[in-house]
């Protein structure tokens, strides 16, 4: 009888331990808005001017109080109903998959050894490299930020394209693209029509289970080959290498999948990031791409400002989107609403999420 108090002891012990674990990641997970805001909050008055907010999107729509600025309690309701993990997939409304093959995506895949050290170095961001060679890639925040169309309700974002994520790493680092935070099982859509070249599981980078599409130059309207790739999925859909996507279509559920932020491996679940998606972007005036570091390299590849990709037309690279006028830094985004529609009815681009009317 004594051992078995011990043993139910020890149980209930475990149990606590377990159980105040789990409540103090989801403190931290909620925390992160503070921590984030107080990040952003550069003059430290307790409140985000525009100038702090930089371009991330619907500051009018948050300052709710009209006072100009964002408190803290305004910034929270940004990730109201982010907690709740319970939803259904796939959704009722989506369409079955057509299964038709790009060929061009395996024939356009080249050995890594074809590839120059800057371009591996700056887009596949590995250990050995200086972060100069990212820059030199087009690592430079710009300033850009997205407009949506009036009347209309889309999710902005919170970590911007390039920020200094130094404070989130273990050693310099910038923000590879843009995240939106959205409720749990949110459905990503493609940003344009394209194929798939590249799938990672949850455990092989920061930004977990990961979609990659390429986009021809007819499938977007632009000069060049672009790239999207669609990270912190909750699960990886059911898409194949070279399988051709529509432009709105479906790529999976929005989770916070990956390994952790100051981590190097791990199980690939993040316990404390918000569910978002990790949009990143990269062109190339040729098809070909490689292979390194668990990232797609386009040949002569260089990173893509997502507000530059949104901006359809020149320039594209980011120092001379950086040098652009402030009027024109906020980007106007195409949008697809829930009702299947688009605005403009005519594009061939849009943001990742649909966005409702007002």
């Amino acid at each position: 009888m004594h051992k078995c108090k011990i043993v139910l002891l020890i149980i209930a012990v475990a149990a606590a331990a377990f159980f105040g674990k789990t409540d103090n990641s989801f403190a931290k997970k909620k925390d992160r808005v503070a921590r984030d805001f107080r990040h952003a909050d550069t003059d430290g008055n307790g409140k985000l001017s525009p100038t702090e907010w930089n371009r991330r999107g619907n500051f009018d729509k948050l300052d709710k109080n009209d006072d100009g600025a964002i408190s803290l309690k305004e910034l929270r309701a940004m990730y109201k109903g982010h907690n709740d993990r319970n939803y259904t997939w796939p959704p009722k409304d989506m369409e079955k998959r057509k299964v038709e093959i790009d060929k061009s995506v395996q024939s356009d895949r080249v050995k890594k050894d074809t590839l120059d050290k800057e371009t591996i170095c700056g887009i596949a961001r590995l250990k050995r490299c200086e972060i100069e060679h990212q820059i030199n890639r087009g690592m430079i925040a710009t300033g850009t930020g997205p407009r949506f169309p009036e009347n209309m309700n889309c999710p902005g974002i919170d970590d911007y394209w390039a920020m200094d994520y130094s404070s989130k790493r273990t050693r310099a680092s910038f923000h590879g693209g843009v995240d939106i935070p959205v409720p749990w099982g949110t459905p990503m859509h493609a940003v344009a029509a394209g194929s798939v070249i590249a799938t990672y599981q949850s455990d092989q980078s920061k930004r977990g289970n990961e979609v990659v599409l390429r986009h021809s130059p007819e499938q977007t309207g632009l000069p060049m080959w672009t790239y999207s790739a669609y990270g912190h999925l909750d699960a990886l859909p059911d898409l194949q290498i070279g399988q051709k996507v529509a432009m709105g279509e479906i790529i999976g559920p929005t989770g916070n999948s990956g390994i952790s932020a100051m981590g190097t491996k791990g199980s690939g679940q993040s316990k404390n990031r918000r569910p978002a998606i990790h949009l990143a972007m990269f062109y190339s005036t040729i098809a070909k791409y490689s292979e390194s570091n668990a990232t797609i390299v386009p040949k002569n590849g260089y990173w893509l400002d997502p507000m530059a990709f949104y901006r359809q037309k020149e320039p594209f690279d980011s120092k001379s989107v950086k040098a652009l006028a402030e009027s024109e830094k906020s980007v106007l985004i195409p949008v697809l609403l829930e009702d299947g529609t688009t605005i403009p009815h005519n594009t061939k681009i849009i943001w990742p999420y649909t966005c409702g009317q007002e």
